[in-house]
Parts: structure tokens; sequence; C-alpha cells
């Protein structure tokens, strides 16, 4: 069954004031170094005012630069988790990360199913970590399990050129129309293509299906390397779909979200540069210059001198 329920019949608002923010599922791995995964949806999708719903469907083995493992869970588990939440939370966006395994991306096509009124937003990262076997039977999966239930597919130029059109012989590089068609086929209705390399050091993010483009967003590109920022936006993407956001206005703003969490990028380890995902919530540089250091704030604490 194909999830083609038109994003912007989703309600607005909640129905009453006291049940609070919309509520995004999201299936995807933990991630222990906090650049992707599980630490990106939750922080993005509350950073934008939502109220994330995690489903942990495995963990990496990682540090800020490199993806060295990655563990999955059984599908069971990730069946239960999802089923016991969403038989007490009424959902707005389901958002489908790195779900590990074949399994695991079956279960969540059956979930997807049960709640045909779900607009499903599914990112494809790029998997050139992983051994060539394991990475093309879970894009073969993706393929044929998630895609008939996405609504928006969201992912890299490179990424879904490789994986949409292994067999594109033109010289040009496929636009985004060539991508969102090729996704259509398999039931895709509208595709975020995101990092079209563009002239002058600009790259291209844009929204499309097989007959138009829908919006578009030109940034300059960033001299660093960064973790993190597909799920950033895939999970901002629905966050502000599940809010009431119609899906051009919900990816513009979704892309602009982004393009601040990377300018306020941060490195906290050897590796890669990692998006501020609550850019918003960081002292003004005034405002940092003018606190009186002989203040004492409230974690002050005295020295520890407890005795037994």
């Amino acid at each position: 069954m194909t999830n083609s329920t038109p994003i912007e019949t989703r309600p607005s608002e909640p129905e009453a004031e006291e049940s609070g923010p919309a509520c995004v599922m999201v299936f995807n791995a933990s991630d222990p170094s906090g650049a992707g995964g599980l630490a990106a949806d939750v922080t993005a999708i509350a950073s934008v005012g939502a109220h994330p719903l995690p489903i942990v469907c495995g963990a990496y083995v990682r540090d800020t630069g490199e993806i060295f493992d990655h563990f999955a869970f059984d599908e069971d588990a990730v069946a239960e988790q999802a089923r016991t939440i969403l038989e007490d939370v009424p959902v707005q966006v389901i958002k489908v990360g790195f779900a590990g395994s074949p399994e695991t991306l079956s279960t969540i096509a059956e979930i997807a199913a049960d709640y045909p009124d779900v607009p499903v937003i599914s990112y494809m990262p790029a998997l050139s970590w992983w051994d060539e076997g394991p990475a093309d039977l879970y894009e073969d999966a993706f393929r044929e399990l998630m895609l008939p239930q996405t609504t928006v597919l969201v992912g890299n130029h490179s990424t879904l050129w490789r994986w949409l059109l292994p067999e594109w012989s033109s010289e040009r590089s496929p636009t985004a129309r060539d991508l969102a068609k090729a996704a259509s086929e398999m039931g895709v209705p509208y595709t975020l293509v995101t990092g079209v390399p563009l002239p002058d050091q600009f790259v291209d993010n844009v929204l499309a299906t097989p007959q138009a483009v829908l919006a578009s967003e030109k940034f300059e590109r960033f001299d660093a390397v960064f973790s993190g920022a597909g799920d950033t936006l895939a999970a901002a993407l629905s966050a502000l779909i599940a809010g009431g956001s119609d899906l051009a206005a919900a990816a513009t703003e979704a892309l602009a979200y982004l393009d601040r969490c990377l300018d306020g990028g941060f490195r906290p380890g050897m590796g890669h540069v990692v998006p501020d995902r609550l850019f918003w919530a960081q002292p003004e540089a005034d405002d940092a210059d003018d606190d009186d250091t002989d203040t004492p704030t409230a974690f002050d604490l005295p020295a520890h001198d407890t005795k037994h």
C-alpha cells in the first residue's frame, strides 16, 4: 500500500490546548557522538517545536570522524517499542532514518501501512562506511519496502543518484526532478534533494515531483565537513509538517533552519563538525561580554567537604 495522503491535510494545531505540541515518531540508530541518529532527531524536532517519540533501531559504534560499526536491534524489539507508544499517543508524522537491517525496514513498513493517514518522511543516508554486501541488501529493502510507504524522500544528490539511478548514462548530472521521477516509480510523491552542485561554490536544495519543482533554496558551500546534516534536515521537516505547515513552506523553513545549524556548527572532538541544532539558545556575544564574572551562577556549588 502506498502512503499517498497529501501532506497538507495534517491538522494545523493539536485538537486541544492541553494536548501540547505535535508528536513525531522517529526510527533511527543511537549515535554516541551526538552528530546524527536519534540525537539529531530529538534535538532538531524539539528545537522547532514538536515532541519526539524516538524508537531505537540499533546503535552506531563511532566517533565524530568515522563510523566503525553498527549493532542492529531485533526487529521484534523495534516493533514492540513503536506499537506500544502508538497505542497511547497520536502521531502526526513518522520519520525514518537508519533502520539497520532489511528485517527492521519490513517492520517499519508494516507499521506505516497500519497508519495510512500519517505522512512518512524517509531519509536515505550515505552508507559508504558499511560493507558493500549489507549496504546493497539494505538499499534494496528500502527501495522495495519503505519507498511505497514514503511521502517525502530526503537525501543528498550524490547518494540518491547512485542509489536510484545507477545506470544513468547522460553526460549531465540528473536533476532533482530526474531523481523525483525515479523515486515516484516506487510510489514516492515528493523528493527533497540536497547538495545539488552549482557553479561558484554554491549548492542547491530542491523539493520536487517528477512534474515540477515546488521549492528551491541555494546556499553557499561550507568549507567544513559535517556529520548529521541529513538527519537534522529530515527531522526538522518532519516536525514542521507535524505542526501544520504545508510541504513547500516546511521544506523552505527546514532548509533555513539547517543552514543556521551548520553556520553555528562546532567541533566537539577531533573529527567532523556537528550542527548546532540549538543555535538559538546560545548567548549573544554582547550578552556574554556583559556578564558580571563576580556573580555566582545557579550551578556554583560549595566544595565537597562532607564528613562521615
